[in-house]
């Protein structure tokens, strides 16, 4: 039976609904979230399901797909490619889908354009492929970026310049300004600088200062901001700030399409990426025996092949479907449950007063979003498997994540795992490892975390019966 979260009193170690709501009685404007959640949503409670791994993936409403249905049905869609009647339907609604993305981020259009791509990922690899790369110049990451930024650093040493990283300080995973500060001010006069840092680590939830793009670039760096983790429970105003270029992933903010993102570029910033290449949709002319071709302006420079017609017009449904809920609204309700979440979470002690969780992160609401990495320890302090964490999660129908979520940076720094440790373990002849033979290799110490998120329509109940959970492992 569907139990009231209103009503339901989930126990020790998550409190009760109205002890909440006096501390956070902001959560009770964000109602129109659970009237939601109820119509469009329905699927998550007739399934008993908790799902809190919206930083790996959203969820989409049956508006979204419902409409998007009717839309397919209703229109006879061809290869953009072409001018032909079906082709044209087909291009007519790419187009208005990049003007919907640029009002939906406040971005202009004489400063920004949408590059259509397969996910974030895939702008990411546009930029490292693209951007001029030479000898001596430099690459800046943060250690907390994703994976698909920090692969980018194989691009620049390819054409001789240099991968610096800035590190994050545990245990609240930030990065100190003068430390920033000192790095920005090497090599001035390099002549190409890339700075990359995500808005919202993926690992910890930190959110990085945004001030930190206006700073950089008046220091004469370009600034790539991975903001797939911060845009779907953050509005993004690029009207206020001006990053170089912007990687996102759509499935991430509204669930449907997946196999869409986008890169959005500043028109001067895209002029100076450099393409290793040209392909079907990216030329003007082309010619075999002449060897030579002429690349399109623009964002069609850029979009390799044909786009995914049939889908990219969802995308515009999903950002209707964000608008209509309000971004702010969004923001608020997921803090309050994660303000409620990291608040018991670090509350939780074995019976000889050790703690059951320890926290990878900030442990309040303050510059972070709603995803928290954490792992789970035994009453003797010895941290319980997080494989063990997700099947133990599994059998009660509890959507969550473990790993070091492909951010190595933020999880060895975390973890305790130092630079010698990797270099003994990851020093071998041959160029291939499992993930098992790692964590043999790292024997005795972490080798990942537990992470949830929240997102859309996380409520109440959810974080109550993730607490619940957690409780199982005290011992008393």
């Amino acid at each position: 039976m569907k139990t009231d979260s209103k009503t339901r009193k989930p126990g020790h170690s998550g409190g009760d609904y109205r002890e909440f709501i006096g501390k956070y009685p902001e959560y009770e404007s964000t109602s129109i979230i659970d009237d939601l959640r109820a119509s469009e949503f329905s699927r998550l409670d007739a399934q008993n399901h908790v799902y809190l791994d919206y930083t790996g993936g959203g969820l989409y409403s049956e508006i979204q797909v419902l409409e998007h249905e009717r839309f397919l049905l209703g229109h006879v869609l061809g290869n953009p490619h072409s001018t032909n009647p079906s082709s044209a339907v087909s291009t007519d609604y790419v187009e208005r889908c990049r003007h919907r993305i640029l009002k939906f981020f406040n971005a202009s259009p004489d400063e920004y354009v949408p590059i259509f791509t397969a996910n974030a990922t895939h702008a990411l690899k546009l930029i490292g492929e693209g951007y001029p790369f030479c000898p001596g110049d430099v690459l800046l990451l943060s250690f907390d970026n994703h994976n698909s930024v920090n692969g980018l650093r194989e691009f620049d040493r390819a054409h001789g310049a240099v991968t610096k990283y800035v590190p994050v300080m545990p245990p609240d995973m930030r990065i100190l300004d003068c430390v920033l500060e000192r790095h920005l001010d090497e090599n001035p006069k390099v002549c190409n600088r890339l700075f990359a840092f995500p808005a919202q680590s993926n690992f910890s939830g930190v959110q990085h200062p945004l001030e930190w793009i206006e700073k950089a670039r008046g220091k004469g760096w370009d600034v790539l901001l991975d903001a797939a983790a911060f845009v779907p429970t953050n509005p993004l105003d690029l009207a206020r700030w001006h990053p170089d270029y912007v990687a996102i992933s759509f499935y991430k903010m509204f669930g449907y399409p997946t196999g869409v993102g986008a890169l959005i570029a500043r028109r001067e910033a895209l002029e100076k990426l450099r393409r290793p290449w040209f392909a079907g949709g990216t030329i003007t002319v082309a010619s075999v025996q002449a060897d030579r071709y002429f690349l399109a302006q623009g964002a069609q420079g850029f979009e390799d092949g044909t786009l995914n017609y049939a889908c990219i017009p969802a995308v515009e449904r999903g950002l209707d479907f964000l608008d209509s809920i309000g971004m702010n609204v969004i923001h608020s309700r997921v803090m309050c449950l994660a303000g409620w979440l990291i608040e018991h979470m670090a509350s939780l002690e074995h019976g000889n007063g050790r703690p059951v969780v320890r926290i990878y992160g900030p442990t309040d609401t303050g510059m972070r979003g709603a995803t928290v990495a954490f792992n789970v320890y035994d009453a003797d302090g010895a941290t319980v498997d997080h494989v063990t964490v997700e099947q133990r999660a599994n059998a009660m129908n509890i959507s969550l994540r473990t790993g070091c979520f492909c951010n190595p940076g933020a999880g060895e720094l975390a973890l305790g795992l130092s630079k010698s440790d990797m270099v003994q373990c990851l020093d071998r002849p041959d160029s291939r490892m499992s993930l098992n033979e790692f964590r043999q290799c790292i024997d005795g110490k972490n080798t990942g975390a537990v992470r949830v998120s929240l997102g859309l329509v996380s409520n109440f109940e959810d974080v109550a019966r993730f607490l619940l959970f957690l409780d199982q492992f005290r011992q008393a």
